[in-house]
């Protein structure tokens, strides 16, 4: 039975997949994900990159294996510290924006904490953040090291040349045919950031259903 637990008022993207996920030069952190060998695995990198696209994703994959599961983004307002006191229990925890939360000392007491829990009972911990352990405003110099004992992976920006393949998979996650034709067009009409294009090819799957069209450019030439 599927079981994650959640903040209050947060949801999981059911469109958070590993398979609508193009790794481009991600691929060893992809496969780090995949396999969940170590206690913990850290990656980082800029807004944009799916860093909570793959937190998501792998909140389902595990949960769908039987695991027990939390997801904690951390940059929502709410949370505290406490919150972590027995959040050992679970078999996979996963934080979002860890940045959110450095040099806070109550919350990388408890971080620091909670990391020699789960370690002691052969949990798996996972955390996003916007850089580096050793780069983050952190004060806690035990929480730092204990940061970077396990998997650290940089989550690279796609090129250029891989956003349309990118664009591509995630529509044809969504079950819309993207043409090459199309794909291009809207590289050139709108922002090249992911973020950005997901929410465009979200709003034109939703308009494409609604009027029964299909993705051509004279139709996505309105909303662009």
């Amino acid at each position: 039975m599927m079981s994650i637990q959640l903040p209050l008022g947060v949801q999981l993207r059911d469109s958070a997949t590993f398979a609508s996920f193009y790794s481009a030069q991600n691929r060893q952190l992809l496969v780090a994900l995949k396999e969940m060998r170590e206690t913990c695995v850290y990656f980082w990198g800029k807004a944009g990159t799916g860093k909570s696209h793959l937190l998501q994703a792998l909140c389902h994959e595990k949960a769908n294996e039987g695991w027990r599961v939390a997801y904690l983004p951390l940059a929502e307002t709410g949370l505290m510290p406490a919150m972590l006191d027995d959040m050992d229990q679970f078999d996979l925890v996963c934080m979002d924006d860890l940045q959110s939360v450095a040099g806070h000392k109550d919350w990388e007491i408890a971080l620091f904490h909670f990391y020699n829990r789960i370690q002691s009972r052969a949990g798996r911990l996972v955390i996003s953040a916007t850089q580096a352990p050793t780069s983050l405003p952190l004060e806690l110099p035990d929480l730092i090291s204990r940061l970077g004992w396990g998997l650290v992976f940089q989550l690279h920006e796609l090129a250029d040349e891989d956003k349309q393949a990118a664009l591509q998979l995630r529509a044809q996650a969504r079950g819309l045919e993207l043409t090459d034709e199309v794909a291009s067009y809207l590289l050139r009409r709108v922002p090249r950031d992911m973020t950005s294009l997901f929410a465009l090819l979200e709003r034109l799957d939703e308009a494409s259903l609604a009027a029964q069209r299909k993705l051509t450019i004279p139709f996505v030439r309105e909303f662009v």
